[in-house]
Parts: C-alpha cells; sequence; structure tokens
C-alpha cells in the first residue's frame, strides 16, 4: 500500500482538492440560498443543475480530450471551475447560477475522466483493486472535509466560495506538472440503453432510486438542518456525518455482498431505508440526538444501494461490456439525480423541510416493490458469479470510466473500449476533426444482443 500511495500520491491529492472544493460549495450554496430565505425549490434546481452537468460533461470531455489531450483539457477544464465557482460571489442572479453550478458540474466530469484514466494506465493489473480503494478513500474524505470546514469558519462569505476556488487550483499542480507520457487516447463507450434495460432491469431501477435519493440529500439536507434550527457548524458537522457513514459501510457492505443474495441485499436495504427514514419525515422537528443518529443510520443504508446494484449488474453482464455498464448505470444515476432534488424541493416547499425524508422513505418503497429476488432467472449470470464485491467512490464522483479500475473488469477489455491507436491526419487536414468524425461515426454502433432479463 505504502508503493501504491508513492506512486499515485498526486492523482489521490487531485481528487481530494476537487471534493473539497465540490462538497463544500454544494453546502455552502444552500446554506447561503436558506439565509436569505430563498425557496428551497431553486437549492434543489442548483443541485440538479450540476448532475446535468456531469451527465453531460461524460460525453463532451471525451471530444476535448481527444481534442487537446490529457494535461490541456485537464488545466482548460480546471481553469473554468475556478472562474465559475468565483462567478458565484460576483452575480446574485439565481438563473445565472443555474448556469455556472452546471458549468463546474461539466468541468468537473472532464477532470474525473483525465484522472481515471491516468490511474488506468499507471496501475499494474495486480493492484487494481488497492488503486480503486486509494481513489474511493480520497473521493469520500474529500466530501466529509469539505463539510468540517463550515465547522472552522462558520460565516457564510465569499472567504468560502474563495477557499472552493482554490482548491480547484491546487488540483491542478500534480497534474501539470507531471512528468509522465498522456495516457492513450480515449474512445467513448457505447451505452446500448435497450440491452442492459433487458438484461438488467433491477440494477437500473435500483440506481435510478439512489440518484433520487443521494441527489436530493446532497442539494436539500443543508436546508433540511438549517430548517430544523441548527447552527452552520452544526449542519457541517451533520453533513459530515452522514456521508462519513457512506465511506464506513462500504467494506461490511463487501462482506455481506459477497455472502448473501444481492437482490435480496438490495431489497432490505430500501425496506431499512424506508423505515429508518420515518422519524424524520413524520415530524416536522426533532431533538439533535435524534437528528444526528438517524441521519447517520438513513445515510448508511442510501449509500448502500448503488454499489449493490453495480455489483448486481456485473454478475449478470459479460465482462467485454462492463465499461459500457457503467457508462449506462451513471447515466442513469446522472438522470435521477437531477430530477430528485428538483421534486423534493417542491415538497419542501408545499408540506415542510421534514418532506425530504418522506420523499426518501417513498421511493425507498417503490424500490422494496420493483425489486424481487424471486424473478431473477440467472439465465446470463457469468462464471464464478458472484463477482468479488468492490468498493465504489461516490456514484457522480467519478466518470465511466472508473470502470478501469475495478478488477472485476479484464485489462484488455479495458484498451479495447476506451483507447483507439491516434489516427494519422490526411495531408492537409487537422488531427481534431478526424477524431472528431471517428467519434460521431463510431459512437452507438455496437450490435444489441438478445437476452432474457435479469429481473
Amino acid at each position: 500500500m505504502r508503493q501504491i500511495w508513492k506512486s499515485f500520491r498526486g492523482l489521490y491529492f487531485a481528487s481530494l482538492m476537487m471534493l473539497i472544493g465540490s462538497g463544500l460549495l454544494s453546502t455552502y450554496l444552500a446554506l447561503r440560498l436558506a439565509a436569505e430565505q430563498v425557496d428551497g425549490l431553486w437549492v434543489g434546481a442548483l443541485m440538479a443543475a450540476n448532475y446535468f452537468g456531469l451527465v453531460l460533461g461524460g460525453k463532451i470531455g471525451h471530444r476535448l480530450i481527444a481534442r487537446v489531450g490529457h494535461i490541456r483539457a485537464y488545466t482548460t477544464c480546471a481553469g473554468i471551475v475556478c472562474a465559475a465557482v468565483l462567478g458565484h460571489g460576483l452575480v446574485d442572479y439565481l438563473p445565472a447560477w443555474l448556469f455556472l453550478r452546471m458549468i463546474v458540474g461539466l468541468g468537473m466530469m472532464c477532470q474525473y475522466m483525465v484522472i481515471e484514466s491516468w490511474l488506468n494506465e499507471q496501475a499494474d493489473a495486480k493492484q487494481r483493486g488497492l488503486v480503486f480503494s486509494g481513489y474511493m478513500i480520497a473521493s469520500y474524505l474529500g466530501l466529509v472535509l469539505g463539510q468540517l470546514i463550515l465547522v472552522l469558519h462558520p460565516q457564510l462569505g465569499l472567504e468560502l466560495l474563495m477557499l472552493v476556488a482554490l482548491c480547484f487550483a491546487l488540483c491542478l499542480v500534480p497534474v501539470a506538472m507531471t512528468r509522465r507520457i498522456h495516457p492513450a487516447p480515449l474512445h467513448p463507450a457505447p451505452l446500448e440503453p435497450r440491452f442492459f434495460l433487458k438484461r438488467v432491469p433491477q440494477s437500473l431501477s435500483t440506481v435510478l432510486g439512489s440518484g433520487l435519493i443521494v441527489g436530493s440529500f446532497y442539494g436539500l439536507a443543508p436546508l433540511y438542518a438549517a430548517q430544523q434550527g441548527l447552527s452552520t457548524e452544526q449542519i457541517g458537522l451533520f453533513m459530515g456525518c452522514c456521508i462519513f457513514a457512506g465511506l464506513l459501510v462500504q467494506w461490511p457492505l463487501g462482506w455481506l455482498s459477497d455472502r448473501y443474495d444481492r437482490a435480496v441485499l438490495i431489497r432490505s436495504a430500501a425496506m431499512c431505508l424506508a423505515i429508518a427514514a420515518l422519524p424524520l419525515a413524520i415530524f416536522p422537528s426533532v431533538p439533535l440526538e435524534v437528528l444526528f443518529a438517524a441521519g447517520f443510520i438513513v445515510s448508511l443504508l442510501q449509500f448502500c444501494l448503488y454499489p449493490l446494484a453495480v455489483a448486481f449488474s456485473n454478475d449478470h453482464v459479460e465482462g467485454e461490456r462492463r465499461v459500457s455498464l457503467t457508462a449506462m448505470l451513471l447515466m442513469t444515476y446522472g438522470v435521477g439525480a437531477s430530477i430528485g432534488p428538483l421534486a423534493a424541493g417542491v415538497l419542501m416547499k408545499q408540506f415542510g423541510s421534514q418532506s425530504l425524508y418522506a420523499f426518501f422513505s417513498f421511493f425507498a418503497l417503490v424500490l422494496v416493490w420493483r425489486i424481487r429476488p424471486k424473478a431473477v432467472t440467472n439465465l446470463h449470470q457469468v462464471d464464478d458469479a458472484p463477482l468479488h464485491h468492490v468498493a465504489m467512490p461516490d456514484s457522480m464522483t467519478s466518470s465511466p470510466l472508473v470502470a478501469a479500475l475495478d478488477p472485476r473488469v479484464d485489462e484488455h477489455v479495458v484498451h479495447e473500449q476506451m483507447h483507439t491507436a491516434a489516427p494519422v491526419a490526411p495531408e492537409g487536414e487537422p488531427l481534431a476533426d478526424e477524431v472528431d468524425e471517428a467519434l460521431e461515426m463510431g459512437d452507438g454502433k455496437t450490435p444489441l444482443g438478445r437476452s432474457e432479463e435479469e429481473q
């Protein structure tokens, strides 16, 4: 592990700085709007715009990296994100903030893609599990530290925005100063939505539900805590405690996932989540101790859903399709995370702050109804299933390329789906145009297979 840390510390530091800035920005904007008595719907819309930018960046990032290379793409996006963050302090017009949040999400997705492709290039096949775990720890730790900054600096002034911009500026340093060669050019993996809807419908339902719940949590939990009467320091502790629960649950979850039926685990986690959220959903106000305890338990359970769905879907999809599967799962999660904060924001406006956890409980019950372990046919279960469960980074603190670090994915498959040989530009034609044309012609052309449902 020491050697891995030495080899990848620059990329881990870049990830840590990005997530400190991202986590702090999300909570700061929610609290800033709450302090100014702005409608909670705007808070949800800002988080929805961020997730929409992340989804959009998954497509644009490939083109940008193909056009200018990894280092230039990364530094360009980090600079744009810095400018967008500082733009929140220059403009008070909320529609402009929506646009800036989308730009932040778009730029960060491109940065994730560069970091993950670089980790994949440098990671030895035998080290992928440890490299993956280090990346996940850096992601969660960054989100937690971003919340704890509010404990040290509770004033909601422009200093916090400057600190967010500082984090995004610092994440430039290790990538800009690298002496390593560029990773191989990227090729976007086809989504194949019809194939995966037939093959792994229950996994996609779980990922969609996870996006609705977790996206709403990141966007609106600070607003909920503020309306419960918590101070800024207490809100920072509450959010940090809840996100830390997501990191803490990953290893016991992996132990359970490797030993018990994953569909049963998903349904059980959803049922427990629906029950755990009830105290916060029913009572308009709860004691501080109950708020922290219930919030911690709810977060333990809500952060179980996405990793279990990923493991469950990998059991039913062949190795050569797993990079495409990851892209499809993240796209589905992004759709849910874009809709969830908006819908929960409307409910909070109409029925009060406790509607956020009623929203969680309702969609957890929908998953209990939707996930049917007895309906799993296992017709397309891969050899050696269940595959080893791998601890996952937070669902939208990664790109589809995170599949490259997953030791369940064969290395040669990753290179076939993610990398293409650099094309030679015909005389008189720019290379970038050839790359763009190849991407447009090649995207989504993998034939769809015919298969029974996973159900």
